[in-house]
């Protein structure tokens, strides 16, 4: 959850009330925030001696979902209304005197949908910023830009002193080399391509540079007099850039989502409109796209929904009227009123304002007015029907595995459930299509750590062997979880199938130890060992010989499982001996699992430097012969 700190005094006096640390602890999670910090100690210790300190601050948690919560300005409003101190601003658009004619104009060129298509404008007229509203003003653009925009990669945000510039502007897409100003907080000009170089080595902008860098055009920003504003999502112009003495704002956004333009757009603008001369006001900008469409952004318009006093009852135990529930949306920003049409009073006409993206649903006004009621207050009562829990099959099964390989003197691991590509794949030679084609992988992986869903649990095994490098040998260990393949048969297109592995680590292979630790698994299991040949048999496992690249040759062995027949029928036990006699009935084997000696090349990779042989075979055959209990299946 995003962490934001605001000036202590300041929000006391926007509040209109102060309050000890306590009490607005209690405030904030009565409103679903929490105080995360009251620096106001640690200042008075630094100035008792004689230290440099600011003015205290506290630092709030808010949920991640609502972005009008990033800034003081949104805090303030908000508790203000759940307070009843105030009532929820009404944001409007205010044209200029000619009307729309008289609206700055943004033209999109058809470039732009290379790169960033999408944009949105506003701007804030005759605005007073003071040193802390000014510093909270480029504090909610990086929040957002480290929040919904994620990093820049879907929306950016540049806000320019429309004073310097003179419109009409124009959105385009240029080649980097065609590209040249001068950037924030210098003087120097700069080709995009140069910019490329000059920001490598800058701590804050380097981490944006790959959004463009590949891209044969760059997005770029206009004035009339060819003057760049921006080259989103790097930086802004150094010539328009805002200061304190900035009377008019122009907010620019570039996005790839539309969702997530017209949400940052509409925030940036409704936070800090209330410190415009008239509060509360946005002047509108008419964008003419590459297909000669015109629009007008923000788009500040509230959403109109219709909320039933009996689903909040329903579900928050509560048995309030219509008239009841009303103050309490009001509370929470949303304006509310009983609906006329509906002679049950049961229906609440709710207007949503730009500044709650958060509110999708009936579920989420009901969730605000439980705040507004106070969860504490909510009567506590005992559900009406009872219910009996019980383990799924599968988990059952592997905690009979688990518990007696424990038994057994075996360590149980969790390593994770992501690796890299290597480590799942070249790591155990198995570079073939057959083994990497059916990989779960990772769309944007965030290290390299973390690019795959593992489909065999020997990675986490073996890493686990090397980080315990110094523990006495030998060392057996042993993992019962999932592993994730491809299945297009299903809505999801993954399956996971739930695997026992285990790994013996010792100055010998042990092959003949981790063949005990699978014929024990399989007495618990009640599945008898047979021979391949054994047509007669109607279940059990048994060993043949296979060639893996994990494995040494001839020291590994694929585990085939027979499962008993369906039905024990008179006509079952005739086919039965039909197909013992002709040696069909092995057709529905199932391989299971591989045992055997790791290769030499596969300890070198994991830097292990002993000997180590390895079982891991799937559950997922037995999963149906766990006795069902408790439940309503056939």
């Amino acid at each position: 959850m995003p962490t934001v700190a605001v000036d202590k005094a300041d929000l006391w006096e926007r509040l209109g009330q102060e309050f000890t640390t306590e009490e607005f602890d209690v405030l904030c999670f009565e409103y679903g925030l929490e105080l995360d910090e009251d620096t106001t100690e640690e200042v008075e210790e630094a100035k008792k001696k004689g230290l440099p300190a600011e003015r205290p601050q506290l630092k709030i948690e808010v949920p991640a979902n609502r972005y009008d919560l990033l800034c003081i300005e949104g805090i303030a409003r908000n508790l203000r209304t759940f307070l009843d101190k105030a009532k929820a601003p009404t944001y409007k658009l205010v044209y200029p005197p000619g009307g729309e004619n008289d609206l700055l104009t943004v033209t999109i060129d058809a470039e732009t949908q290379k790169i960033r298509p999408l944009f949105a404008c506003a701007i804030l007229r005759n605005i007073t910023f003071t040193p802390r509203s000014y510093a909270s003003f480029i504090d909610l653009q990086d929040k957002l830009h480290q929040n919904i925009c994620r990093r820049r990669q879907l929306v950016a945000i540049g806000t320019h002193d429309l004073d310097t510039l003179q419109g009409p502007f124009r959105y385009e897409a240029r080649p980097p080399k065609d590209i040249k100003f001068a950037p924030l907080n210098k003087d120097t000009e700069y080709t995009a391509e140069e910019l490329m170089t000059v920001y490598e080595s800058d701590k804050q902008l380097s981490k944006y540079l790959h959004i463009v860098r590949d891209s044969p055009v760059y997005p770029i920003i206009y004035d009339a007099k060819d003057r760049v504003l921006s080259m989103p999502p790097i930086i802004n112009s150094n010539h328009s850039k805002i200061t304190l003495d900035t009377k008019n704002v122009f907010i620019d956004v570039t996005a790839t989502d539309k969702t997530k333009l017209d949400i940052v757009v509409n925030i940036v603008a409704t936070m800090f409109s209330e410190y415009c001369a008239e509060p509360f006001t946005i002047e509108p900008v008419k964008i003419i796209s590459h297909t000669g469409e015109t629009t007008f952004t923000p788009d500040i318009s509230p959403r109109k929904t219709v909320a039933h006093t009996s689903y909040i009852n329903n579900c928050t135990g509560l048995s309030l009227t219509t008239d009841e529930v009303v103050p309490l949306l009001k509370k929470m920003t949303l304006e509310a009123s009983v609906a006329t049409d509906d002679s049950t009073k049961d229906s609440i006409n709710v207007i949503i304002p730009c500044t709650r993206p958060d509110i999708f649903h009936e579920c989420d006004i009901m969730e605000d007015a439980a705040i507004a009621y106070g969860f504490n207050n909510l009567p506590h009562t005992f559900p009406a029907t009872t219910t009996v829990g019980q383990p799924s099959a599968i988990s059952k099964l592997s905690d009979i595995i688990r518990i007696e390989w424990a038994l057994a003197g075996w360590v149980e691991v969790l390593p994770l459930t992501l690796c890299s590509l290597e480590e799942n794949f070249d790591y155990l030679n198995h570079t073939d299509k057959k083994w990497t084609s059916t990989a779960v992988r990772i769309a944007n992986p965030k290290t390299l750590e973390f690019q795959v869903v593992r489909t065999t649990l020997l990675p986490g095994l073996l890493k686990t062997v090397r980080e315990n490098r110094s523990h006495a040998l030998p060392v057996k260990i042993f993992e019962t979880g999932d592993i994730v393949v491809q299945d297009r048969s299903l809505e999801r297109q993954a399956r996971n199938i739930r695997h026992a592995g285990a790994v013996w680590c010792n100055k010998t292979a042990g092959f003949e130890v981790i063949h005990g630790v699978l014929d024990r698994a399989m007495k618990m299991l009640e599945v008898p060992r047979i021979r391949s040949d054994d047509y007669d048999k109607d279940t059990g496992y048994y060993l043949k010989e296979t060639e893996d690249p994990a494995y040494f040759p001839g020291r590994a062995a694929t585990i085939y499982y027979r499962p008993p027949p369906t039905k024990q029928t008179r006509l079952s036990e005739l086919k039965h001996k039909l197909e013992a006699t002709l040696h069909t009935n092995a057709r529905r084997d199932i391989e299971l699992g591989t045992l055997g000696v790791l290769h030499p090349s596969v300890l070198e990779k994991f830097d292990i430097g002993y000997p180590c042989s390895a079982v891991e075979f799937s559950l997922e055959p037995f999963k149906k012969e766990m006795q069902k209990i408790w439940t309503n299946d056939v």
